[in-house]
């Protein structure tokens, strides 16, 4: 499990690579420019809720092993 989330951490990180070669920095409010925003918003919301997962895991085996 834990491998899988750090695999969707790099994918996300992929794709906020990709959004950035997307924006056009003259017109950041454009049609391309919004969805490749928003897709930097989402992929970055993607990685915060992973990280919550992963030390919510750590958490829970600390928690067991005491």
């Amino acid at each position: 499990m834990k491998i899988f989330i750090y695999i969707l951490i790099l994918l996300s990180l992929g794709v906020i690579v990709y959004n950035f070669t997307i924006l056009n920095f003259d017109n950041l409010l454009g049609k391309e420019s919004s969805i490749a925003l928003i897709g930097i918003l989402a992929a970055g919301i993607v990685i915060v809720l992973l990280g919550i997962l992963l030390t919510s895991k750590a958490i829970d085996r600390k928690h067991r092993n005491s």
